[in-house]
């Protein structure tokens, strides 16, 4: 009994040695960095495969961010990633430069992301997309404002208009009839092309 008890005491003994040699082997090292809030790990870090103790890699700001203050290094200590310092300030697109015509409406604000309305003077209409987005590089939009057009006055039998342009009446312009000898007007001789691109009257009638 007592060698039994011998030879089992040497045997827990041996374990508890090995594992204690595992557990020593084993490097402590940091899980893959992630991305926070507002900060990214770098290009350069996202290669790398193994993060032992000790280790540092550089961190940046996310899309539309830019750097405020702090250190862009973290470390790895004792399995984990030190806290960021690095501050990141959300990109503020500001005004848009005036436009012809056009109105902005920053209701959801300047910041990255935002989108602001655009409108036109009266007599106007928007070519392109009704609003403009912030992006990294400021506000990006290529809408514009144009001034509203009526078709091509109709002609008359018997008649004329004083419509001599090759280009179609804008907004504000005014068409007048003329009957030819002998014929009279009948309606409206004098038509105007309104901010909705229609006439405020049909032609006449030369009877």
């Amino acid at each position: 009994m007592e060698v039994s008890f011998h030879t089992y005491g040497q045997q827990k003994l041996k374990s508890l040695i090995l594992i204690y040699f595992f557990i020593g082997n084993i490097k402590a090292e940091c899980p893959q960095p992630e991305a926070h809030e507002n900060t990214i790990p770098s290009d350069q870090a996202l290669l790398l495969n193994e993060f032992p103790e000790g280790s540092e890699i550089t961190i940046e700001c996310g899309n539309g961010y830019f750097k405020e203050s702090g250190s862009d290094i973290v470390r790895c200590i004792s399995d984990k990633w030190t806290e960021p310092e690095l501050i990141c300030k959300k990109k503020d697109c500001g005004p848009i430069q005036p436009q012809p015509h056009m109105h902005f409406d920053f209701s959801e604000g300047t910041l990255f992301g935002a989108k602001a309305k655009l409108s036109c003077d009266d007599g106007y209409t928007i070519r392109g997309l009704s609003f403009a987005r912030c992006y990294n590089a400021g506000w990006r939009f290529s809408s514009e404002c144009e001034i509203v057009t009526c078709g091509r006055p109709s002609e008359v039998a018997n008649g004329r208009n004083s419509w001599n342009s090759e280009d179609v009446p804008k907004t504000g312009e005014i068409i007048i009839y003329s009957c030819d000898k002998g014929y009279s007007i009948n309606g409206n001789g004098r038509i105007e092309c309104l901010n909705s691109g229609e006439y405020n009257s049909q032609p006449p009638e030369c009877i």
